[in-house]
């Protein structure tokens, strides 16, 4: 469904906790000492290759996404950059000069870039700001007990859902640009059928970790879709947001738990810090139990050092499922499914 056509600060409200929607939509009626929302147009020069648009993006998966669907006639600012956390970043001044000098700015929404909200709220005044999950089917979204009133943001993980976001950048470039919708959809296209063949690939690899090895094991619960989705048990030491901390009941309920299931391999986050794991493995061999961190760390909240296969979003999610199914004892190429992995720890 094609995302209605509403002013710029309205489109961003959709992703903003419900309990502050009256106080913004309050505060964008007065005004707030700026002038009314502009309505969403078409930019007054001409798009191409050599005068692309001007988009920003929060974070590496969004931004990836816009570049797919974009091409030549987009250029994309990415303000989270590799190993950034995006729940804990903080807008800085150069972040708001990049959403200023911009036709338009995407984000993952979800809360995912929560102390970033004021600013993008600013920002729809005076320009599109659009979350790629808008339209995701509620049915779709997990909401977790320990983030109990706001969904998991970690959508992602799931390759066939996150690429339903490619239609609502497609969407928006084509509402913006009118004069490259055929290039938009043809990228989109194009692009949604590689994220189908990712997806069958992390079905298949996965499935061949034995029944009794289907736990994982990891920093934070940033894996609730990438296990809903093919087929595993998924638990993390932190919660969904890494602002929450680890408990040390919760610590020794997970020993325990991997003394038990005889678990063989757990994984740290490139974004998320390793101590937690490891007292999980140093309580575990207390016990008796030997327990090894996964050989490469998994992407969560962000991608890859930018200008490797994993700095993409198909890179990383290749990356994951192949990390895991070999880590967790299944069958799978270790340069992945295009051959493109770094093969080295």
């Amino acid at each position: 469904m094609k995302p209605s056509c509403l002013s710029p600060a309205k489109r961003f409200l959709p992703a903003v906790p419900l309990a502050l929607v009256a106080v913004l939509l309050l505060c964008l009626a007065v005004g707030c000492g700026s002038s009314s929302s502009p309505a969403v147009s078409s930019p007054d020069r001409v798009v191409d290759a050599e005068n692309p648009l001007q988009v920003t993006a929060t974070v590496a998966m969004v931004a990836d996404l816009v570049r797919n669907v974009g091409g030549e006639r987009t250029e994309v600012n990415q303000l989270c950059g590799s190993g950034v956390d995006p729940h804990l970043y903080k807008v800085t001044r150069d972040d708001v000069l990049a959403m200023r000098s911009s036709d338009m700015v995407f984000y993952s929404g979800l809360m995912l870039e929560g102390k970033m909200a004021d600013a993008l709220v600013k920002e729809a005044r005076k320009r599109p700001v659009i979350a790629v999950t808008e339209n995701v089917p509620e049915e779709l979204l997990l909401e977790p007990d320990d983030f109990a009133g706001h969904y998991d943001p970690h959508l992602w993980m799931d390759v066939s859902a996150w690429s339903q976001c490619v239609d609502v950048i497609a969407d928006e470039l084509c509402e913006f640009d009118p004069e490259g919708e055929s290039i938009y959809r043809r990228n989109a296209e194009s692009y949604k059928r590689q994220l189908s063949a990712l997806h069958q690939y992390g079905q298949a690899s996965l499935a061949t970790i034995p029944k009794t090895s289907r736990l994982m094991v990891t920093s934070h619960d940033a894996f609730n879709y990438f296990g809903r989705a093919y087929g595993l048990e998924v638990t993390g030491v932190q919660g969904v947001s890494t602002e929450s901390e680890a408990g040390l009941q919760w610590i020794n309920q997970l020993v325990s738990m991997i003394v038990d299931r005889d678990v063989k391999a757990v994984f740290v986050e490139s974004s998320v810090a390793s101590d937690n794991v490891e007292a999980l493995v140093e309580g575990a061999r207390a016990k008796g139990h030997e327990v090894k961190i996964a050989d490469k760390e998994l992407f969560s909240d962000a991608m890859g050092a930018p200008g490797t296969y994993e700095g993409t979003y198909i890179g990383m999610l290749d990356h994951n499922i192949t990390v895991v199914t070999r880590a967790l004892g299944g069958q799978a190429n270790q340069a992945g499914l295009n051959g493109q992995l770094q093969t080295k720890p």
